[in-house]
């Protein structure tokens, strides 16, 4: 709700301070009077674009204020929070306007850009005239306000849902076909790579045994050779026979030493025993030297083509069968690729056929709401003096989405027979003005915060139809706030408050003002309206009848 205005050097505002109240506040004056600046002013302080040359003439600079209060769940508080800044339950708005054009804004004295200012005002303020093309004129939310008022909150979740299972199903069907057309791209690769590999079926340290082998066999022949020698010297015929030979002779002899060659013949029984093992081994291991050349040939075949594969693949000879691995899944993957399609394919039809049937549902529940709006708003046009109009809640089908597949606006003709089209395009600015009026009435829910401004929505009428016009309005601001610029005297005896503007010239400069009225200046301003520049009893009389109601 707005409470307050503060205007410094704005056009021809020196210094004006307003405060609106909850309920129906009229502005009422003589044409030209500044009516419409103050709309002018009010749209600066959100962020509106209008009109550039704003500061009063010799002035430095012009100043706007704005203060709001915004309840605990007020969508402000939302922008506020995305803008990082604090929120408590009065928010005020500061604008201000150089000479030179330049504008700097702050809410809460904390500088923001004009872009926050007008994310804010969507959240504010709604306006409702002739050159309104942010609310009901716009097209763009006619879908959301058919919603709202077929209270279809529930039906719309299901399909949002609906279409993000949907979204979700294909998304995962997309990554699966796109992996299964990267590996059949290269199936020829891996089913040779595969077959390689198979054949071969490398081993993990197969390379480094094949090598060390290798390597021994290569040199095998000079290693055969000192081995050999090695063994004769060894054996029989080396130092195992001259040792046995020794030990012969001392033991003939040991009988006549006295002791003195027991640790002799010890010691030497211990040297032919390792002798014996030393010459075994020996011999055995020249036995293991004793090889088939084809066997050299084979192994380096072998470790040959372990290394040309490991080159070939990029990998380590030891991660060949890990790698082989890896390339059999991939083609298993590719096997399994179109019966794992078709599941995926399934999932993705099932959600489709979810969200189309949500769709549907939605469809149907918007054009049952579509009936009841019309019917609505038509009951509303009589009493306006447009019960010769048809409005009508056009429902086209458009490209599915998370709202639905329907688009939907809001049509006129103004007269039977006449082609019907956009409100903006085909109302004239007072019958547009009571199209909105009607059609507001009908969507109004719970209170959301919003002021409500309608600029000379009585525009073009007059008698009973600016009655039933007040009498519209009063019921709309019941429940919340509404500011009306009027020129209606029946408008103005509906308001709970009520300011004149006026236009004064001092010293020949023209200066415009605000000012409540109350009591007997609130009915001979009701009564001017009536009658004109001279005030007559009879039109106070009138006047008085009017604020009776």
């Amino acid at each position: 709700m707005l409470r307050t205005l503060d205007i410094r050097d704005m056009l021809i505002i020196d210094r004006l301070e307003l405060g609106f109240r909850p309920g129906l506040n009229v502005l009422t004056g003589e044409t030209g009077a500044g009516k419409s600046i103050l709309l002018d002013c009010l749209g600066f302080v959100l962020g509106w674009r209008g009109r550039a040359d704003l500061v009063r003439a010799g002035a430095e600079r012009g100043e706007v204020v704005a203060e709001f209060e915004i309840g605990a769940d007020h969508p402000a508080r939302a922008v506020l929070t995305e803008a990082g800044l604090e929120a408590g339950t009065e928010m005020i708005l500061r604008r201000v306007n150089g000479a030179d054009g330049r504008k700097t804004a702050w809410v809460n004295d904390r500088r923001v850009s004009g872009e926050v200012l007008r994310q804010l005002s969507a959240t504010l303020v709604e306006l409702h005239g002739q050159h309104d093309d942010r609310g009901l004129l716009d097209p763009r939310g006619h879908r959301d306000m058919l919603d709202t008022f077929g209270g279809l909150d529930a039906m719309r979740a299901a399909v949002r849902e609906a279409w993000r299972a949907q979204a979700a199903a294909q998304k995962v069907l997309d990554a699966a076909e796109a992996a299964l057309a990267d590996i059949r791209a290269e199936e020829d690769f891996l089913r040779h790579a595969v077959g390689e590999l198979d054949t071969l079926a490398p081993l993990p340290g197969e390379e480094a045994e094949l090598d060390t082998r290798r390597r021994l066999m290569q040199g095998a022949e000079r290693l055969r050779e000192e081995i050999a020698r090695a063994v004769q010297a060894l054996g029989a015929d080396g130092a195992e026979g001259a040792a046995g030979d020794a030990l012969r002779w001392l033991e003939g002899a040991a009988e006549k030493a006295e002791g003195q060659l027991d640790s002799a013949l010890a010691a030497l029984s211990r040297a032919l025993v390792e002798l014996d093992e030393a010459s075994r081994e020996t011999a055995r291991a020249l036995e293991a030297l004793d090889f088939d050349p084809l066997d050299l040939e084979r192994s380096e075949e072998r470790l040959f083509a372990i290394r040309g594969l490991a080159r070939k693949h990029g990998v380590p000879p030891d991660d060949l069968a890990e790698f082989a691995e890896s390339l059999r899944a991939r083609l298993a993957a590719l096997d399994a690729g179109a019966g794992d399609l078709a599941v995926l394919r399934d999932a993705r039809d099932a959600a489709a056929r979810r969200y189309d049937k949500a769709a549907t549902a939605l469809t149907a529940a918007r054009r049952e709401a579509a009936s009841r709006l019309d019917a609505a708003v038509m009951a509303e046009l009589a009493p306006l003096k447009m019960e010769r109009a048809v409005f009508t809640t056009g429902i086209t089908e458009a490209d599915p989405g998370p709202q639905g597949r329907d688009m939907v606006s809001f049509t006129v003709a103004t007269n039977p027979g006449a082609p019907s089209g956009p409100l903006s395009r085909i109302a004239s600015g007072g019958e547009l003005s009571r199209f909105l009026l009607a059609l507001k009435l009908c969507l109004a829910g719970p209170d959301t915060g919003l002021t409500m401004i309608f600029d000379e929505i009585d525009r073009g009428v007059g008698g009973a139809t600016a009655d039933a016009v007040g009498r519209r309005l009063a019921r709309l601001a019941s429940g919340g706030q509404v500011l009306v610029v009027t020129h209606a005297p029946q408008v103005a005896a509906r308001g709970v408050h009520h300011w004149r503007v006026e236009k004064r010239v001092e010293e020949d400069v023209t200066f415009s003002t605000v000012r409540p009225l109350s009591g007997p200046e609130r009915v001979d301003e009701i009564a001017r309206m009536l009658s004109g520049e001279r005030i007559t009893p009879e039109a106070r009389a009138a006047a008085e009848a009017l604020l009776a109601g």
